[in-house]
Formats: structure tokens, C-alpha cells, sequence
């Protein structure tokens, strides 16, 4: 037996509500699923508004400017020492070349990127001759390392976007990259210390590369070892 709560009038069994008052008739069962239903916060997610590429670009140039003259005028009207703020120049160039592909201009194709950037690299040590009062360590040694790593890069990437690509593969191209850098640093290394080239710890890690590299290779001539391999690592 059940009444009405607003009126006191006895319910029958199957009202949906108070036929004095027309209060609506509810199971107290019903209303924790009523209140589990009504959730305190919005169903539909908002968006912030996204920050244009453009403005990010102006926004990065503005601090990276800022920061390079600022050290500039301290360093020729306070700090006069020492040419010091040639690094802190430096950096910030390298810092908005690379900045380049990302928010300022992302059309910009990656080998031309990679190119900039071992620019901006070489740039930079030219800065830090200056400091040095020398440059034979820039072209013997800075210089050449650059253009070698860059090199290695563009290769590199070359491999990864025109050739096949999948996780054999892909190893096999780092591996292959990292044994000729290493030797190629050795070699400029020795050249410019001693004039005398002997290979001995990039041996080892061309060794070591080269026999991955030859496992990596096998692996990709033999389909059933191949796809044995990808089920037992899961790629």
C-alpha cells in the first residue's frame, strides 16, 4: 500500500501518479538510476581554438631575435672581455633553423632542411673560432665533421623515404649508417691529430653493425624467416 507525497491520497499498485493532485508516482529504485543518468558535467567535448602555425612561427622568430640581440648589445657595452655572446648568436640561429620545417615553414622538403641545419652547425663553429683565436681545428677537424654527419644524414634519409620501409629495413639503413659515421669520424679524427689513419674502435663498431646488418638481410631474403621473426617480436 503506498500514498501520495504531496497529498496523503492512497495510491492503487499500478498509478503513475495521484489522481487528487496528479503528482507523478515514482519507485525510489528508479530515482538512483535517474541521478546516475544526469551527469554533473557536459557529454560533448569542447575545443580550444588551436594556435596557427604562423603566429607559433612569429612567436618563436620574436624570443630567439630578442634573445640574440640582447645578448649582442650586453656583451659590446658591458661585458666586453671576450666575444662571448657569439655562442649564445650561435645557438639561437641553429635553434630557429631547426624551428624552420616545424612552424615556420612546413612545406620546406627534409633533404633542404638537413642541409640548412648542417649549415647552421658549421656556422656556429666558425662562430666559436673567435673565441678560440684559432682556426685550424675549424676546417681540419669542425668543418669536416659537419659535412659528414650531414652527408650521412641525407643518405639516411633518402633510404628511409624513397627506398622500402619497414622494421628490417629501417634497422638495417641505422645500422648501416652508424658503422660508416663512426668510421668516417675515426678517420677524420686520426687525419687531423696525428696525419696517420689507423682504424681501431670504429673497427669494432663497423664489425658489430656489419653483422647485424648481414643478419638484417638474410632475414629480408627469406620470407619464412621473415615472418617468423615479425610474429615472434610483433611487428
Amino acid at each position: 500500500m503506498s500514498y501520495c507525497v504531496n497529498c496523503g491520497v492512497e495510491l492503487d499498485a499500478s498509478a503513475t501518479e495521484c489522481p487528487l493532485c496528479n503528482t507523478p508516482v515514482l519507485n525510489p529504485r528508479e530515482l538512483e538510476k535517474i541521478a546516475m543518468a544526469q551527469r554533473p558535467f557536459p557529454t560533448e567535448r569542447g575545443q580550444v581554438e588551436t594556435v596557427k602555425r604562423k603566429d607559433l612561427g612569429i612567436l618563436v622568430s620574436t624570443v630567439v631575435l630578442a634573445t640574440a640581440a640582447t645578448c649582442g648589445v650586453l656583451n659590446a657595452l658591458v661585458f666586453q672581455e671576450s666575444p662571448w655572446s657569439l655562442t649564445v648568436i650561435g645557438a639561437c640561429i641553429i635553434l630557429w633553423v631547426i624551428m624552420i620545417p616545424a612552424v615556420i615553414y612546413t612545406k620546406q622538403p627534409v633533404y633542404v632542411s638537413i642541409l640548412y641545419d648542417g649549415g647552421a652547425v658549421g656556422l656556429y663553429l666558425f662562430m666559436l673560432s673567435y673565441l678560440t683565436g684559432s682556426k685550424g681545428w675549424l676546417w681540419g677537424l669542425g668543418i669536416p665533421i659537419t659535412v659528414l654527419v650531414t652527408l650521412v644524414a641525407e643518405i639516411l634519409t633518402f633510404c628511409l623515404c624513397r627506398l622500402p620501409r619497414s622494421f628490417l629495413t629501417v634497422a638495417l639503413y641505422l645500422f648501416t649508417a652508424i658503422g660508416l659515421l663512426c668510421m668516417g669520424l675515426e678517420i677524420l679524427i686520426d687525419r687531423y691529430v696525428g696525419g696517420q689513419i689507423a682504424l681501431s674502435w670504429s673497427a669494432v663498431v663497423l664489425t658489430v653493425c656489419g653483422i647485424l646488418d648481414i643478419a638484417f638481410i638474410t632475414m629480408l631474403s627469406r620470407r619464412r624467416l621473415r615472418n617468423a621473426v615479425r610474429r615472434r617480436l610483433h611487428f
